[in-house]
């Protein structure tokens, strides 16, 4: 896959040191994510394909198989408004 998702401006990415959670901070919320969700969201940058975002989750986690949910993630995110270059 070619498309490079990269979070929706003004939209940004924040952690909770305090929470220990990563937060989607939005104009309108602030959406508290899991901890794949934020890694996830973390590798938006709109350089990475999703191919490569998989393969760095992949290497990360230690797993293999994974660009199916992340694929999954994404296109919830984008009906979400939370990524874009990705539908």
């Amino acid at each position: 896959m070619q498309e490079r998702p990269a979070i929706r401006p003004p939209a940004r990415m924040k952690y909770d040191a305090l929470r220990k959670q990563e937060l989607l901070l939005l104009p309108e919320r602030i959406v508290q994510l899991n901890e794949t969700a934020g890694a996830i969201l973390r590798l938006c940058d709109g350089q990475r394909t999703v191919g490569e975002l998989t393969h760095e989750l992949e290497a990360k986690y230690g797993q293999t198989g994974l660009q199916d949910d992340i694929t999954e993630f994404l296109t919830q995110a984008a009906e979400e408004g939370w990524v874009e270059r990705w539908i």
